[in-house]
């Protein structure tokens, strides 16, 4: 899920000492929240949609989780399957075969039940053709779902699909997917309500009004009060969620504040009791206070150079090498995020589900020299200047300015700076219209195809242009080897 590339930084402001300074001033909206349960999120960025069939971005993912549950949720210790929408499941001993049995007082928030004939319709939904679900690919592991989805077959009864009764659904797979249940957890998985869909549009249109506020009927613990565009998202408690009664929130108010530094004064003067991107600038001071509001968890998250290779000259291999060879990145990691992004030496990261990634190169300026030269570009010569897009935000800004910096000094290569507000930074990069733009990635679950699958031909989040025959084959066989060990060794491979 693409996180919008941010520090992996929460802020908590539950600390005392937050509060003690206004104890006789006039209440904050932090302080109320505390009375009446109501959280207050600083959440990035205003939300593509709230269609779970469309969305890509972490922050619009946020809020999704108040609205709907899938199958399985993940344990935030772990990130292993837990029973959702889903109590129990079955798997067949040759791993082809998951039966998941559905919750009968499962309810959508108008009070319908939730059944297995709902999962049917979103995977239908999700895998159809005119749909173009940049994530459909989710959905791939099940029977004849990639063929359904690529126009192949047109009949959904060929996908591997069940649903013998209203509580059971059977779901029939290519080949054996071990992280089947942490996936069935993932928004594309997620449930939606047929009559609702269908009473603003057809099954598979994009961006109807169906997921507005007093319209979205979802089966989370929360259901839609309002969005008002770039204000708020408000959601209230779910009185028809079957797990209502352990909810212990009322409201949580999300707020799509563009700017970390705005965001941030948000959270000082008590507008704010969670925020998600904290200025480096900042960090330094709540690390050092007691007790710290600063909390700084370990996320599988990467922040990528998303080269566009249909653009010439970054269609030269060499030219490539030679821009992500001369990078400094431990220099970044500790200059311009303060150590809270570490340095990363492969596309996946440390820990990924016990995997242990090759680690790359180091980084060599000599090196990344010899490279431009052999590309046929010596010292930069004959090279334009390559426009780089970023999101307007605390870090990636000043990512840019040192990557400038570094090649213009080292390789006489020279890029412009260009900022953009998310939803327009992300739009660019999926139609292609960048040239050079940062990217991140966060783990939809803990196995390392969540990032290398992403490179595949064909893949919805693929915004490279980049395309390779041996590398998508080692993915197939890497799909097809059950042994753990032998399958990250051809992860290792591609």
């Amino acid at each position: 899920m693409h996180p919008m590339s941010r520090c992996s930084i929460l802020i908590f402001a539950f600390a005392l000492s937050f509060f003690a300074a206004s104890c006789s001033r006039r209440e904050t909206p932090a302080q109320e929240g505390l009375r009446s349960q109501t959280l207050l999120i600083g959440n990035l960025a205003e939300p593509q949609d709230l269609d779970p069939h469309i969305i890509t971005a972490y922050t619009d993912m946020n809020i999704l989780v108040a609205l709907f549950e899938g199958l399985t949720v993940l344990d935030e210790k772990t990130s292993q399957a837990l029973p959702g929408v889903a109590d129990r499941w079955e798997v067949s001993p040759d791993g082809l075969v998951y039966t998941f049995h559905l919750r009968p007082d499962a309810r959508w928030s108008n009070g319908d039940p939730v059944t297995s004939h709902d999962f049917a319709y979103a995977f239908q939904r999700l895998l159809s053709p005119a749909m173009a679900g940049e994530y459909s690919y989710m959905l791939w592991p099940i029977k004849n779902a990639e063929a359904f989805n690529k126009g192949k077959i047109t009949d959904f009864s060929a996908v591997g699909v069940a649903t013998p009764d209203d509580t059971t659904l059977r779901v029939s797979l290519e080949r054996p997917t071990p992280y089947l249940p942490a996936l069935a957890a993932h928004h594309t998985w997620f449930p939606v309500h047929r009559a609702t869909i269908e009473k603003f549009g057809h099954m598979d249109e994009r961006s109807t009004r169906w997921t507005r506020a007093g319209n979205l009927v979802g089966n989370g613990p929360f259901v839609l009060s309002e969005w008002t565009p770039n204000s708020r998202i408000v959601v209230t408690k779910n009185p028809r969620y079957w797990d209502a009664a352990t909810v212990r929130l009322n409201r949580l108010i999300f707020f799509p504040i563009e700017s970390s530094d705005v965001e941030e004064r948000n959270f000082r003067s008590g507008q704010l009791h969670v925020t998600f991107d904290v200025p480096v600038s900042k960090i330094s001071n709540y690390r050092a206070e007691t007790p710290s509001p600063l909390r700084a968890d370990p996320w599988l998250n990467i922040l990528y150079l998303n080269f566009n290779l249909t653009k010439p000259p970054l269609d030269n291999v060499l030219l490539r090498r030679a821009l992500a060879t001369g990078i400094d990145r431990e220099a970044i990691s500790r200059n311009v995020f303060a150590g809270t992004w570490p340095d990363a030496h492969s596309i996946t990261p440390p820990d990924c589900g016990g995997y242990a990634p090759p680690r790359r190169a180091a980084d060599d300026f000599a090196e990344a020299r010899r490279l431009l030269a052999e590309a046929g570009y010596p010292g930069g010569k004959g090279l334009p200047v390559f426009p780089f897009q970023v999101r307007n935000d605390a870090g990636q800004p000043k990512l840019a300015e040192a990557l400038q910096a570094m090649w213009q000094r080292e390789l006489g290569v020279r890029i412009t700076i260009e900022p953009y507000e998310q939803k327009t930074w992300l739009q660019n990069q999926q139609t292609m219209t960048h040239t050079l733009a940062t990217l991140g990635w966060v783990a939809d679950f803990a196995d390392p195809v969540t990032f290398l699958g992403i490179f595949g031909t064909g893949n919805g989040n693929n915004w490279t242009g980049w395309s390779n025959p041996a590398y998508d084959q080692l993915l197939d066989q890497a799909a097809h080897t059950a042994d753990a060990r032998a399958r990250f060794g051809i992860f290792q491979q591609a």
